[in-house]
Formats: C-alpha cells, structure tokens, sequence
C-alpha cells in the first residue's frame, strides 16, 4: 500500500476520533489535525519498515578486538504499546566483538529500529540485545535501558518522578565482574 494512501487512511480515522471524543473536526485549529497525526504516528512507528540487522551489516568489519565496546547514554522515544503514549530515555549497549565490529553509528540506530514501533521496555531491551547478538555473533551483548513512562506520569498512578530501569545481556556479561565493569562504566 502507497504511503500517501495509508496518510489518508489514518487521517480519516484520526478525523472519527476527534468527532467521537465531542469535538468539532471542522474548526479551524483541528482542519489539518487528522493530517499531521497521521504523518506524526508514521514517523514515531518507521520501525516496521526497516530492518536493524541490515542497518548493522553494512558496517560489519573484521577485526581482532576482543575488549568491550560500549555505546551509552542513546537518546530514544518510543510509544507504549497499552496507551500509545510515549516512553523515552536512554539506553546504554555494550558488546565484546569475536571477529567483527560494527560501525558505532550502527548501534544507536538498531535502538531506534526497534524504539520505533509499538513497545514495551522490556521488549525493547531485548530485541536490541537479541539482534545485535544474532548479526554479530559477539563473545556477549548487554543492554540496559532507563525510560520515563507518560502513562504512568500523567494517568494512573500519577508518579511524575519514577523511572524503568530494564536489562538483558548473554555470553560472557553472564559473569558477575563482566556484567558490574559494564554497570560502572555506564554510571
């Protein structure tokens, strides 16, 4: 299907809810409001369309270190699957290379692949984790993810303040001292 015409699709749907939720879709300040919604909840779910091994692959380059490389402090935004609000934060990847490395670049955006599309942290955090240690094949991958809930900032609980901490790793950051080198060096 042509992006043009999923753009008008969603915007007809987005132009029903503004109806249903009892406002007038026809007032000046929401005529174009179905419109950009649509091309804004494209933009946040581009995820689908791409393919985050590819993106690594292309910068796959064979190379005999053998020491962590870490990628920290990686800005992302995403939207929580239950609420399509938006969760956001940073996350912080680290992999010991058995042959090859990939481009730096590469990792952050195999985070926002993944950010972008329908999410739950924890989910996140593995499908980084997950896709880095399938196209690599790394001696191990961890991945730590800190994130800011709006559902849970501005509905339900209301806790403005409170931040997810989630983490996944495999291989050799299955040993405590690898995993708690990757923790101090990321604080």
């Amino acid at each position: 299907m042509q992006k043009d015409n999923i753009t008008e699709q969603l915007a007809a749907h987005y132009k029903e809810i503004i109806k249903l939720l009892g406002e007038n879709s026809e007032r000046e300040g929401l005529l174009d409001t179905p419109q950009r919604v649509a091309k804004a909840m494209q933009f946040l779910t581009k995820g689908y369309t791409e393919n985050p091994e590819e993106i690594l692959k292309k910068a796959l380059f064979k190379e005999d270190y053998r020491q962590m490389v870490i990628v920290k402090d990686i800005d992302f935004y995403s939207l929580c699957e239950h609420h399509m609000l938006p969760f956001w934060g940073k996350a912080h990847v680290a992999y010991i290379p058995n042959g090859y490395i990939t481009g730096l670049s590469k990792i952050p955006r195999v985070v926002d692949v993944f950010a972008r599309r329908l999410q739950v942290q924890e989910r996140l955090t593995t499908e980084i984790k997950d896709c880095i240690n399938r196209t690599l094949n790394p001696l191990g991958v961890m991945v730590v993810i800190e994130a800011k809930h709006m559902c849970m900032q501005m509905r339900g609980v209301e806790k403005q303040n409170s931040t997810t901490t989630t983490s996944d790793f495999v291989g050799v950051f299955e040993q405590a001292k690898t995993r708690e080198e990757f923790i101090n060096l990321i604080k």
